[in-house]
């Protein structure tokens, strides 16, 4: 079930721990996209916060929120972008989105296979979507204090399972969030270092989040005619048909 988009504001806005995540998650997004140039980028679920870097130069940014969330307007002061929608309509064009970000989207959907399928939908030719979800075996899929701990969690093999299952390729992976989901003073400190460790120790390999970049698989369509040769044709041109090779000499 999706959480209220008030809980998650105040989540992300309002406290320490919420911006430290945002931080974290968007530094990666950008690793993976350094640049949307003149290309049209969207995010469904919360994933809004994330999107900030694309406002100067992307073509088009667009933030769904889904109806069981609810919405609010953003970016704060600039013309609203963010739209209300369901998980299984989204208000875009078929084909028209090059990048497509999840966050807080597919994990808490009651629909998560309808997501899915608008995911794909919409992407279009060579574009990429990245899936944000709670890890599994993560420290912050074990802890209500955060949106990351409702939903359903996943391990890597179930969402890339899922997401071939529903025609795309997974591209590449990562987990992040490796520092613990306390709102300690403490451990806020040291966040900054526990991450930088964790993407080099196997020790810290179970970080709290899982992104998966993935590309849409599109079957290419067969050619106009028959798709096997006929090995015997019938000459229907000649009289009665006849396989090929058959004489049409009567004895005498």
């Amino acid at each position: 079930m999706h959480l209220d988009v008030h809980d998650i504001r105040e989540f992300y806005y309002r406290s320490t721990l919420g911006r430290a995540a945002q931080g974290v998650i968007r530094g990666e997004l950008q690793r993976l996209w350094p640049e949307a140039k003149g290309q049209n980028v969207v995010g469904f679920g919360f994933a809004v916060p994330l999107l900030r870097p694309f406002l100067g130069e992307a073509r088009r940014v667009i933030g769904l929120m889904p109806g069981p969330q609810g919405v609010m307007p953003w970016p704060a002061g600039q013309p609203n972008i963010s739209v209300l929608c369901e998980d299984h309509l989204w208000p875009l064009a078929t084909g028209s989105v090059d990048k497509l970000v999840l966050l807080h989207g597919l994990e808490t959907s009651d629909q998560p296979a309808a997501v899915l399928a608008e995911c794909y939908r919409v992407l279009g030719p060579g574009g990429r979507v990245v899936f944000i979800v709670p890890n599994r075996g993560g420290l912050w899929s074990r802890s209500d204090r955060t949106p990351f701990g409702y939903g359903r969690p996943y391990s890597l093999s179930q969402l890339e399972g899922q997401l071939r299952g529903q025609g795309f390729v997974p591209e590449r992976s990562l987990s992040t969030l490796y520092q613990p989901p306390s709102r300690r003073k403490t451990w806020r400190r040291f966040g900054k270092v526990m991450e930088s460790v964790g993407r080099h120790l196997p020790v810290f390999a179970a970080g709290g989040v899982l992104m998966v970049e993935a590309s849409k698989h599109v079957i290419a369509p067969s050619g106009p005619g028959l798709a096997e040769r006929v090995r015997r044709p019938l000459r229907i041109l000649e009289g009665a048909p006849r396989p090929a090779g058959v004489s049409g000499r009567t004895g005498g």
